[in-house]
């Protein structure tokens, strides 16, 4: 079971709650402002969902999800409002949906003390964000898609607030050593934004018109043309970092983790 006992960080960019468990994200955040990121440990699914998968639509036995979700929840003031994630652009207010609801989005907000936001990852980029004030709060999944067609900055804008008091999380995706992507991932981004040139490299073993893509320089380039300047986090690889991290890229058939925000009663 997942304790709270603090460990040792491992990076300036996380900090262990302990081995086989969450993190805590790194980030000056107000005191009413509660986050935590899973790792794949500390749950009962077995391979290839080993450990603490929380998905329910990826192949795991229901009864092992129900379980590793129900350990999760020790740690969290509710359930978390579970999105169907579709690599778009919408958003939702977690507060005004219904405890069964999963609406089909790929970003969550909250104003309202308790709720919990929540997106799932196994490669691509969750992205929390909050404001210095502590009013509001946002989960988003950032793949390729959503980034490219402008989810953070979507995010930013439902926040409501001026984009200078909002502080950004990148939680752990796939690193800019193992994300390839083909030439027309590369060209839809610099169609947009010819800055994208940034994040990509070429690959260095064939086939050819392949490139190494930075997701989390991808990200910060779209918070920043949002107005956000406080980014942090940023450091990981769930593709090499196997011991840690689940990763579509790597296994194909794999588990999810959970990126998860709340605003604590004042």
């Amino acid at each position: 079971m997942v304790t709270m006992a603090m460990v040792t960080p491992k990076t300036t960019m996380r900090t262990w709650v302990n081995s086989k468990g969450c993190l805590l994200p790194d980030w000056p955040v107000p005191t009413r402002v509660r986050s935590l990121i899973t790792s794949r440990d500390g749950g009962v699914s077995l391979a290839p969902y080993a450990s603490l998968n929380l998905g329910a639509h990826v192949g795991d036995d229901p009864l092992a999800v129900a379980e590793n979700r129900r350990r999760l929840a020790d740690h969290l003031p509710a359930s978390p409002c579970w999105l169907e994630q579709v690599h778009g652009t919408t958003l939702v207010d977690a507060a005004g949906l219904g405890v069964a609801e999963v609406p089909v989005a790929d970003g969550a907000f909250a104003r309202a003390p308790g709720v919990v936001c929540a997106v799932m990852t196994a490669d691509c980029l969750p992205v929390l964000l909050c404001d210095q004030a502590g009013s509001v709060v946002a989960a988003v999944h950032a793949g390729w898609r959503g980034l490219q067609a402008g989810i953070l900055e979507r995010a930013v804008e439902a926040l409501a607030v001026p984009a200078v008091r909002v502080l950004a999380y990148l939680g752990p995706a796939i690193g800019p050593q193992a994300f390839e992507v083909g030439e027309e991932v590369r060209n839809a981004f610099l169609a947009a934004h010819q800055e994208a040139v940034a994040a990509f490299l070429p690959a260095p073993q064939p086939p050819a018109h392949k490139w190494l893509a930075d997701i989390y320089l991808l990200a910060r380039q779209s918070l920043r043309r949002a107005g956000v300047d406080a980014i942090y986090g940023g450091g990981s690889c769930t593709l090499r970092e196997a011991q840690h991290f689940f990763s579509y890229r790597r296994d194909g058939v794999t588990g999810r983790m959970a990126a998860l925000i709340w605003l604590a009663d004042v």
